[in-house]
């Protein structure tokens, strides 16, 4: 994962209630759902992309009172830090395990793409 991407996953909107919903307490896909008003298929997708990440796991399968099985997810991150120094953006999650990652790994530059367009100097 690029940093770009790593940012974008802890501050897209869902993904951040997810983690933020799960710091302290285990909760399954459709609480965070009814609590958060996420829709469901939205808080699947983001939980997967989460679990993908090792930002957040699932701690236990418990039994509902139809008998249903359902996963109750907890959030693995404890810091995240997002920085744009010297021209350069730079992702670095620590989590609770006490584990870094750097995303983007040896913290090289991100591409930029140049605009298609140049504003015309004054003297054009």
């Amino acid at each position: 994962m690029d940093p770009l991407e790593a940012s974008r996953l802890v501050t897209d909107e869902y993904s951040a209630k997810i983690l933020v919903a799960t710091f302290k307490k285990a909760k399954s896909a459709i609480d965070l759902s009814r609590e958060y008003g996420i829709p469901i298929a939205a808080c699947y997708r983001r939980i997967h992309a989460l679990e993908r990440a090792g930002l957040i796991r699932c701690t236990e399968r418990a039994l509902t009172q139809k008998g249903k099985r359902i996963s109750l997810y907890m959030s693995q991150l404890k810091n995240a830090y997002i920085f744009f120094e010297n021209g350069r953006l730079r992702v670095r999650f620590q989590l609770a395990t006490g584990i870094t990652k750097d995303f983007g790994g040896d913290w090289k530059a991100v591409d930029v793409i140049e605009p298609a367009f140049q504003t015309p100097s004054p003297a054009q």
